[in-house]
């Protein structure tokens, strides 16, 4: 029989990446699920639309239980609930999504004896960063003897080609200060200080500051001999990056101001559709590990770009996809995406999209 697939947010930019990706490498039908009643863009073959709310949960269930598997891809995930997770827990439904929000996250991990129990496949924080991010590190980890600190630097054009939920996650994570593992201790870091200029494959030099990302959490989880986790993220043009640095300074009650937020992001949203045409919607990212090989010092780093951020983040996922409907992964709990995914097939399936990691050490 057809395997069927069901994007939930599939209508935005990254859930149509999503979509592309398993229809170009699995014969799976895809359903997309938007708010409005009728799809505001052209559907391929094998894909169809349907309306559903998240809070419509006898809804959501019915469209899981009518599936293969599901893909959660309608963020800001800070502000969600976890009922579509739990939701294919117990139906015993495989399960992935592209959340990118440390809070969202480390509430999905807690429920891993429970999906253990159901013999339920959940993959969260797929895509790109995170999702082949945490591939990366893994992959560059297994190359050293020893690993004792993770430097993760992203770089992306414009809105990455991207929607307004990533804007409006952006400005959610300015909120509060988060933690990160540096020299064997957790810290409270404050978001978007500390600027750094590191040279990045695409863009040269690039500007990135402490963020709050998913990847602090979960590479601390899986590898706990790093000693320290430094995760960073900037903008093109660098412009962007100083009012992003203005924003992280206002009082936190004007911050938390949902009303502002939703505002500055349509206007930071309109502000990237004028800019995108001469800078692109591309990404970079570099990762450097310090350990050691051989007995001796050694220092690894991988680099990875390309012109379309969403575009990646939809192989991201959609290559999780595509082996989990090909039975190729099979991983009873909550997992992200580096304790789920071994090198091998990480290697396999970005090679299969034409996807390169330069890497030196």
């Amino acid at each position: 029989m057809t395997q069927k697939v069901l994007i939930i947010g599939g209508g935005g930019r990254i859930g149509r990446s999503v979509a592309a990706d398993v229809l170009a490498y699995t014969a799976a039908e895809v359903t997309v699920t938007g708010r409005r009643a009728a799809a505001s863009f052209a559907l391929q073959n094998n894909q169809t639309y349907q309306a559903l709310s998240l809070d419509d949960e006898p809804a959501v269930e019915n469209a899981i239980a009518q599936h293969d598997l599901t893909v959660h891809c309608a963020g800001p995930f800070r502000s969600r609930n976890h009922h579509v997770l739990l939701s294919c827990i117990a139906q015993g439904k495989p399960y992935l999504d592209v959340a990118d929000s440390p809070d969202y996250v480390n509430q999905a991990l807690q429920y891993k004896a429970l999906a253990q129990a159901a013999d339920t496949t959940a993959i969260i924080s797929t895509g790109i960063f995170p999702g082949i991010s945490g591939s990366m590190v893994r992959q560059g980890i297994e190359q050293l003897d020893q690993a004792e600190s993770v430097h993760l630097s992203y770089l992306v054009a414009g809105s990455g080609g991207a929607g307004v939920t990533v804007m409006r996650t952006t400005f959610i994570e300015l909120q509060t200060p988060f933690m990160s593992k540096i020299k064997g201790n957790w810290r409270a870091i404050a978001p978007y200080s500390q600027r750094e200029v590191i040279d990045f494959p695409r863009y040269g030099k690039g500007g990135v500051y402490w963020f709050n990302t998913v990847e602090a959490l979960t590479v601390a989880d899986t590898f706990p001999q790093l000693k320290t986790i430094i995760t960073k993220f900037g903008s093109v043009p660098d412009y962007y990056n100083r009012l992003t640095w203005m924003m992280a300074r206002l009082p936190k009650a004007i911050l938390s101001n949902p009303q502002l937020i939703e505002s500055v992001a349509k206007i930071s949203y309109r502000m990237t559709q004028v800019t995108d045409p001469k800078t692109g919607v591309g990404i970079a990212m570099r990762i450097a590990i310090d350990g050691a090989k051989n007995g001796e010092p050694a220092q690894y780093i991988s680099t990875f770009e390309h012109e379309d951020t969403a575009y990646c983040a939809g192989c991201g996922t959609g290559a999780i996809a595509q082996l989990i409907l090909s039975n190729r992964l099979t991983k009873p709990g909550v997992w992200p995406v580096e304790q789920a995914l071994s090198t091998e097939l990480f290697e396999e399936t970005l090679s299969q999209r034409q996807l390169k990691i330069k890497q030196s050490h």
